[in-house]
């Protein structure tokens, strides 16, 4: 059968890998940012061991093409570490690699991927007395110099519960139970298996980079550099973003909610309902903590940053509830009123205009009406119309009083740029949202923040946008790539990041976002995407409690029914 690899036409024989033809064609590297990891066709991702044409029943007049193969019309896109699903396939096998090497050399030992700090992961370990960094780090050596095949296998499902049960892996038995099917796909080697919701490289010795630094009660799992993969990814400390991990995670324990088994449990029991009460009493208790902070500094001006759909919005109307508390007088401004023109924002490389980029704000502008505002000035302030592109002036003005207190809203908020050199540090409060979401599926399989924030906006995109599912994923790499550039470098900088998230809302989510995702087929091109965002969601409980949640709830943002919106 005749193939096309990245535009090179390749004659595959039946029972021919795609590691096998990519060698013989010369298209292999042994340097990361070149080398083929996995394969996409027809929207879905395959390991490299994949074989297009099945040996059984293949004559050269009739060969058994399989499915996906068929779909594709032999079209084959290689991934790379540059691709993000190029990357989550290396980070896969990464950690399977690690937690094969924590079992071989200590077989009672619990480990757990607690959180993601860029290109790296912090991993505890418990029941491990003589835990050593150089040992695991010689053990990943050897496996990856051993360069055995990572074989994924097809297994009755409780046989895979009761094999996890024996293996002292019993979240993942417990998890398993919620699974509504009767096989279970898992990655093996000797008596060891795992599973990480998607594919992985096709040989231990793939995984030629990366590194591990010791940290408390654990370590630090190191990826490649996005920029330079040749190189593990230098690690940046964060500890005001850790600390405020630890924290969810510590509540999630409190609340006995610490999985997704947990919160299948209380959905099922009805629970849930008390879980939604306490989690939007913390949030109104740490809101309440933040606006006597403001108070105590006697901060003039917040500002208010976080990544896509963190809950910025519901986050500023909540923090100006509790300021009205103290006797103030919040007034809310938004950065993208200070967008300037389309029309005079120069295109990228690609033509297109990078919308995430600070440039396309006037800082200019606003630090010159921030200062205008604190030296007790009137001020005009500029608006943005979204459909015509262009800045307006509506002769709406603005003079602070010794009461006001603004709170400025965007994405680019701590960014030292805004700041105008004449208000000192005193004067300006920086507040960071963002949903840390400490609920694992189980303990080698995390929920990433990112994940949660795309549910999220899938479902606000089309509940109160009309966007469909196609049109908000395929612009989700962009708002990505200017989330690293222009927000997570300066989210240390914040004086309180305020953790966004809720336990309750995946199950929350999943009624309405179901639907919507069930109705992507594989020729869409979010499809992959779709299906990894289905496999998470299909261990999940869905609960019908939107009754249960506050009209002034984060969750009601994009679920919708929020009070400050109406």
């Amino acid at each position: 059968m005749k193939l096309t690899i990245d535009g090179v036409t390749v004659q595959a024989k039946p029972g021919e890998t795609l590691l096998e033809l990519i060698v013989a064609q010369g298209m292999d590297s042994c340097d990361l940012q070149f080398r083929p990891l996995a394969a996409k066709i027809a929207g879905e991702v395959f390991t490299l061991n994949y074989i297009p044409v099945r040996p059984a029943d293949s004559t050269p007049e009739a060969p058994a093409v399989r499915r996906a193969m068929a779909a594709s019309k032999g079209e084959i896109h290689l991934l790379r570490y540059s691709d993000s699903q190029g990357k989550q396939v290396y980070t896969r096998t990464a950690c399977f690699l690690v937690f094969l090497s924590l079992r071989a050399l200590w077989p009672s030992s619990v480990a757990k991927i607690s959180c993601t700090m860029g290109n790296s992961v912090y991993v505890s370990v418990k029941n491990c007395e003589d835990f050593s960094i150089e040992a695991l780090k010689e053990q990943m050596q050897r496996c990856i110099q051993e360069n055995f095949p990572l074989i994924r296998r097809r297994i009755p499902i409780q046989q895979a519960i009761q094999q996890f049960r024996q293996s002292n892996q019993s979240d993942k038995a417990e998890l398993l139970q919620w699974y509504d099917s009767e096989t279970f796909d898992e990655y093996f080697y000797k008596d060891f298996s795992d599973y990480f919701f998607g594919e992985m490289l096709p040989s231990a010795g793939y995984l030629t980079v990366w590194n591990i630094l010791p940290a408390k009660d654990g370590f630090i799992l190191l990826y490649p550099d996005d920029l330079a993969p040749n190189q593990a990814a230098a690690f940046k400390d964060s500890p005001n973003f850790f600390s405020v991990f630890a924290e969810g995670e510590h509540w999630g324990e409190l609340m006995e909610c610490e999985t997704v088994a947990d919160l299948n449990r209380k959905t099922q029991s009805g629970s849930i309902r008390e879980l939604i009460r306490v989690n939007e009493a913390l949030h109104e208790k740490r809101f309440s903590q933040i606006a006597d902070m403001v108070c105590q500094r006697e901060a003039r001006v917040v500002m208010l940053a976080g990544p896509s759909s963190s809950g910025k919005t519901t986050s500023a109307n909540r923090l100006s509830t509790q300021l009205r508390v103290h006797g103030k007088k919040p007034i809310l401004m938004s950065l993208d009123d200070y967008y300037i023109d389309r029309d005079k924002i120069p295109p990228g490389p690609d033509g297109k205009l990078d919308l995430e980029h600070i440039n396309t704000l006037d800082t200019e502008l606003f630090r010159r009406n921030i200062s205008q505002l604190l030296a007790g000035e009137e001020t005009s302030l500029p608006t943005f119309n979204f459909v015509t592109g262009k800045r307006e002036w509506n002769g709406r003005t603005l003079r602070l009083d010794p009461n006001s207190v603004i709170i400025v809203e965007g994405i680019h908020g701590l960014n030292p740029q805004m700041v105008p050199p004449n208000v000192t540090e005193k004067e300006i409060f920086k507040l960071y949202v963002s949903p840390l979401l400490p609920l694992n599926l189980d303990n080698h399989n995390r929920i990433p923040t990112s994940y949660l924030r795309l549910l999220r906006r899938i479902v606000r995109d089309y509940e109160t946008r009309g966007s469909s599912v196609q049109r908000t994923i395929s612009m989700w790499e962009s708002v990505q790539n200017g989330e690293k550039r222009w927000i997570f470098p300066y989210q240390e900088n914040a004086d309180v990041i305020f953790n966004s998230s809720t336990l309750y809302e995946l199950a929350v989510l999943k009624k309405h976002i179901f639907p919507l995702l069930l109705q992507i087929t594989p020729e869409d091109s979010c499809y992959e995407q779709v299906r990894a965002i289905v496999k998470i969601l299909s261990y999940i409980r869905e609960a019908d409690v939107d009754d249960e949640i506050p009209p002034t709830s984060i969750v009601r943002e994009f679920i919708g029914g929020n009070s400050f919106y109406r």
